[in-house]
């Protein structure tokens, strides 16, 4: 099922750490609970996104808020370092490879919306790289008179002259596929496409397209994903298109994906989501789809020599829960209750291990591996007599390594390394030549000579130690005064990892903050176990967690409740809520973004049907009783002392929606409670579209935590 939502998962990425919602998924329409079991709320109005009144209420609040954090003197200078950083020109161009080419999508303060472009991997290598654009979304919006933003393309093998280019208009999930051709670098006249929607596409061939979206009434989940799946062949109409599969209105969601590898093969598989983490893959073939009987959960990775590479994240066949493996589909089409061998076997993880990513080249797996949430580069080539030969890449010790971009081209791979200090280095590795080479660095951002890193571990409410690193300067003195951003996610295996943050380092280490990261339950730092501890009604543990990281900061001097602050976004902004209204007294800041903060009515807004894999479901009284005690928004009391919280969220928001910050803030407002609020109106769930749009979200953060903390 996460292959799926790969694309489609949350992404707020706030300074550093990412934080992600999962986008796609699950369930039956909860039914509404009867009248008498909740309190008639008082701001439903507010659910209407665009709606007159609530608009003007969002813009009153902005007015206001701006005005206090805009209008601090120190305002002006975070704007102005974080615009540096996000329009710096000599910061990493990522490339994503297309056949042999390198392709880009750059942005600056001449080309807003971005350019996507291409240069060859010799040419990428060179400190000027000799780009040439592919195309303009600047001038494609001004002509168009929209506001699109870059959602990708899919360029399929062996020609790799066509794509479906993905656009979204102000940043939502709903997406525009239209086809492109990458020789006259132009839209197809009479091409393919397909109008917006929550939807996905694979190329079956040329002149052919396996599509899942909104067909019409009926054809979308309680979620808002579809689950109707159907070919689509060249000049036909949408109405024309031929329905291959269909999942239930109940489901999570259903997609196709088309994999191919080196060799030739190609794999088209319709992955139909029951629930957030569980699903069902078919394989469409000559004959019709056929199931393959691959774990409930899992995490498809690639096509390679044939065979599908996938992760379990449950016990399968003799196979433990996070080992990576690889299966003809052959192998697949009939149950087996035989225990797997060595031969399928890629790598299995230890216990304070986990695979954070993995991806195909023409004949190689290459996976990052992480060890007590310190990471490595594996990569990985099929044996003669069967089984896989690792061969591990030296990287910096005590760093985040990533995937950037792989290829069934060839056997090249582009991957980054990093950690809080030391900027990003990206580098090219060739599995065939086993060559390995430094390619980009991004220049450092601040001034780190004085800082330092520490890992400790607290102990939450059921005994089970918490890792945590602090970012510090060398000078810190243990006296509580230390001013302390603590960053956590907790939710849908989610790994929180090292990371290079310019905007962190700039704006707050350089003026003598601390900054923490809190490896909580609930993420993928230590494999499925890691995440399936806080699942539902377990999801205390999760919130203990983060608590006891405070509080250890605490016992260790780090800092106080008086110069202690919390930030998270999405999942992680449930996470802020709930530790806002569970332990107030711990916290001076509590930066809550792009939240879900009323979790008796998730449900129904927005995509929140897709999350009840990981939160549970109201229509369940175990989980209903859970969430009435736990909720922010429906544990919010007066009369209680709170932090003043700042919320920002976004109007084009159609994952989460603003709907949850609203309702939280207008009852606080309600309540006599202090608070600031910021709703941009582009973004999505990022909250910013742009690179202008995030620098001002950063800016008005900081300012608050500034405000907050140091002063």
């Amino acid at each position: 099922m996460r292959l799926l939502l790969i694309a489609a998962v949350a992404a707020f990425t706030l300074p550093v750490p990412v934080s992600l919602m999962a986008d796609t998924p699950p369930t039956t329409p909860p039914p509404t609970p009867p009248a008498a079991a909740t309190p008639a709320d008082p701001y439903l109005w507010l659910e209407d996104i665009h709606g007159a009144r609530a608009m003007a209420w969002v813009q009153k609040e902005n007015t206001r808020s701006l005005a206090v954090l805009q209008g601090d003197p120190r305002y002006a200078g975070f704007h102005a370092d974080a615009l540096k950083i996000v329009n710096a020109t000599d910061r990493i161009p990522m490339p994503g490879q297309i056949g042999a080419l390198v392709y880009n999508l750059w942005q600056d303060p001449t080309n807003v919306h971005g350019l996507w472009r291409r240069t060859t991997a010799q040419s990428y290598r060179a400190a000027a790289p000799a780009w040439e654009t592919v195309l303009d979304l600047d001038k494609l919006s001004t002509d168009e008179k929209t506001n699109w933003v870059w959602e990708g393309a899919n360029c399929p093998p062996p020609s790799y002259h066509r794509c479906l280019v993905s656009l979204s208009d102000g940043g939502g999930d709903a997406s525009t596929l239209r086809e492109f051709d990458l020789t006259t670098k132009s839209f197809v006249n009479g091409g393919f496409v397909l109008p917006s929607s929550k939807q996905n596409a694979g190329w079956l061939d040329d002149n052919t397209l396996l599509v899942a979206r909104d067909w019409g009434p009926g054809t979308m989940t309680a979620s808002s994903y579809p689950f109707v799946v159907k070919l689509l062949k060249r000049g036909q109409t949408l109405a024309q298109a031929t329905e291959v599969f269909r999942g239930k209105p109940e489901d999570v969601s259903v997609g196709p994906t088309v994999l191919h590898d080196g060799d030739g093969h190609k794999l088209a598989l319709i992955v139909r989501g029951t629930d957030f983490f569980h699903s069902e893959t078919y394989e469409l073939t000559p004959q019709g789809v056929v199931q393959l009987h691959l774990p409930s959960k899992n995490n498809i990775q690639g096509l390679v020599d044939g065979k599908l590479v996938f992760q379990t994240l449950e016990d399968w066949r003799g196979y433990h829960a996070g080992d990576l493996v690889a299966f003809r589909p052959d192998e697949l089409r009939t149950e087996d209750a035989t225990p797997g061998g060595p031969a399928h076997l890629i790598f299995a993880p230890g216990p304070r291990q986990s695979v954070e990513t993995a991806a195909t080249t023409m004949h190689r797996v290459v996976a990052t591996i992480y060890d007590n949430v310190r990471g490595s580069l594996v990569s990985f080539a099929p044996r003669a007599g069967g089984g896989w030969a690792a061969t591990t890449t030296p990287v910096a010790a005590n760093s985040s390594v990533n995937l950037i971009s792989a290829s069934a081209a060839d056997e090249r791979i582009y991957y980054s390394v990093e950690n809080f200090l030391s900027p990003t280095h990206l580098f090219e590795a060739d599995g065939a030549s086993g060559t390995d080479v430094d390619v980009k660095d991004l220049p450092a951002r601040f001034d780190a000579a004085g800082d330092a890193v520490d890992q400790y571990e607290a102990t939450s409410s059921d005994g089970t130690k918490i890792p945590y690193f602090v970012v510090h300067p060398k000078t810190m003195k243990l006296d509580g005064a230390n001013p302390t951003i603590l960053y956590a996610y907790g939710g849908f295996q989610v790994s929180m990892l090292p990371a290079y943050s310019a905007t962190i380092g700039k704006l707050w280490l350089e003026h003598g903050g601390v900054y923490v990261l809190a490896n909580i339950r609930g993420g993928g730092e230590f494999g499925p176990a890691w995440h399936e501890a806080g699942l539902k009604t377990h999801r205390q543990l999760i919130y203990d967690d983060f608590a006891a990281v405070a509080k250890d900061l605490i016992a260790r001097n780090i800092t106080s409740p008086r110069r202690l602050g919390i930030q998270g976004g999405s999942n992680g902004g449930l996470l802020m809520g709930v530790e806002f209204t569970q332990h107030p007294e711990l916290w001076r800041a509590v930066d809550i973004q792009v939240p879900l903060l009323d979790m008796l009515r998730f449900e129904q807004i927005g995509a929140g049907a897709s999350w009840v894999g990981e939160y549970g479901s109201v229509t369940v009284p175990e989980e209903r009783a859970f969430w009435e005690r736990t909720s922010p928004y429906q544990n919010l009391h007066a009369g209680t002392a709170y932090p003043e919280p700042f919320f920002v969220t976004a109007t084009s928001d159609d994952r989460v929606t603003p709907v949850h910050a609203r309702k939280m803030a207008a009852k606080m407002e309600a309540m006599g409670l202090p608070f600031l609020y910021f709703e941009n109106t582009n973004g999505g769930h990022a909250a910013s579209a742009n690179l202008q749009e995030r620098a001002e979200r950063v800016a008005l953060e900081f300012t608050y935590l500034t405000r907050k903390l140091m002063d």
